[in-house]
This record gives C-alpha cells, structure tokens and sequence, in this order.
C-alpha cells in the first residue's frame, strides 16, 4: 500500500510595504490606554484594529456615528456626541489624519494649494484639523510620500504644528502632541530639540537618500545603517491578512 505524501510545508509570504505601513499604523497607538482612536483611511483604520487586538487591547474604536466598537466591527456600546466631544476636547482621542501638505514642525494643510487670495486647488477645507490637533493628539498617514507633499511652508495651516502650538502659549501646547507620520517610505516624528521632524525609521528596502530626496525640507535623524520599521509578527501578518483585510484592498494604497 503506498503512503500518501506528505504535503510540503507552504512558506508564509514575506511582509509587504503596505504590511509594514500597517505595522507603523497600529504603533501609533501603543501604549495610548483608554483612548478613542480615531483613523482616517484604510491602512489606519487597519493599524487601530490590529493594535487593539494585540497590544492595546484598551483602546476604543467607533464607526464614526454613535456606537463604540470591537476590531471585527461588533456594536460594544453607546457614544453620545455629548461624550464624544468631551473627549475630543480633554487629550482622550487620538486621530491619525491624511495632509495634502505638511511641513517640518507639522503644520498641516488640507485647505487649499497656491495664495489664499487666488488658491490654483480647492482642497477639503480647513474642517475640524484646528480642534484635533490643539485638543488631543494627532498622528498623520500619508500614502505617497513626495516633496509636493513635504514642503518647506503650507499653503495654509490647518492642522497645528509644533512651532505654532508653542507660539500661541501653553492653552495650544496643554494636549498638542504629533506621535508620528507614517508614510511609504518610513515613520517621522519630532523628537529634536527644535521640534522639527526626523527620521525615526524607513521601511526595509527604502534608502536615506530616497526618504530625503522625497521631502521638501532637511530631514535629520538618520543613523547609519538606518532602523528600519519593525517587521509583523506571524500572528499580526494572519490578522491583517486573513481577518482585518483579507482581501487585500490595503494593497491598492501601497502597492506591493
């Protein structure tokens, strides 16, 4: 009698960029407790589910109406506005953003390109960037890192910077905090003297010299060799890929 074979063990695909921006994400939160998350986009909106799955298993999640939900989108309880916005007002929420422009001290437009008087493109608005960011912490996810993006000046200031923050006195710098920008190519944050931003890490397979050749302004932080953006653990790569995002729309946002 033959014995069946023995099937050959299958190889887990390695991590994608897109992987890794989740990763970047879902660290953005990380150690935060009893906050709201409030993600804007997909790659975020998977990072907030994947880190209250894991290591901040305290985190709130909401479908963006009136009910507090679970990572796999059960109801788990009510959210009044009037809650809603004490949170948003009291350093209890943390957002993570998009830009259409955003500078080295983390000011943020998502307004309007060219002179205000005459702008060449009408952007969202200024909407609630000014209260997110003055009122709770504010991270940014921007899918295509690029030096229309990263620029010296914005156009005009709708999310609030460092510089900004610490100009108006301490009722702006009271709960303003910019954790991290995650892009394509890596993780920034403003942990300089100055408050400028740096390069915390670059997703593996990006160089220093694409990350700056990329952005508007000097970019510093950079050891040599780079850190590179943490790999996913083979539990945190079955989450995303087979509950979070199975169908890999993430994919879409950062190509592979």
């Amino acid at each position: 009698m033959t014995t069946p074979a023995t099937p050959e063990p299958t190889t887990p695909e390695p991590p994608t960029r897109a992987d890794y921006c989740a990763i970047a994400c879902a660290e953005a939160w990380r150690d935060n407790g009893e906050v709201l998350a409030s993600p804007m986009g997909l790659i975020p909106s998977i990072g907030a589910r994947l880190a209250r799955r894991t290591f901040s298993p305290d985190l709130l999640l909401t479908n963006g109406e009136a009910f507090l939900v679970g990572p796999d989108g059960s109801t788990e309880g009510w959210l009044p506005y009037r809650q809603h916005l004490a949170m948003v007002t009291g350093g209890k929420r943390h957002v993570m953003m998009g830009a259409s422009q955003i500078d080295r001290f983390g000011n943020q437009n998502i307004s309007c390109i060219g002179d205000w008087e005459q702008p060449a493109r009408q952007l969202l608005g200024v909407r609630g960037a000014p209260v997110n960011t003055l009122n709770n912490p504010v991270s940014y996810w921007i899918p295509k890192h690029s030096s229309r993006v990263f620029v010296e000046h914005v156009d005009m200031v709708s999310g609030v910077g460092y510089d900004r923050a610490a100009a108006a006195g301490p009722s702006a710098t009271r709960f303003h905090r910019i954790p991290r920008v995650v892009t394509n190519l890596g993780v920034f944050d403003f942990e300089t003297p100055d408050r400028s931003m740096r390069i915390a890490s670059l997703h593996p397979g990006v160089s220093v010299e694409e990350a700056r050749a990329a952005t508007g302004f000097d970019l510093i932080g950079a050891t040599d060799p780079p850190t590179y953006t943490r790999e996913p653990s083979a539990a945190e790569l079955r989450l995303i890929r087979e509950e979070l995002d199975p169908r890999a729309t993430r994919l879409r946002e950062v190509p592979a």
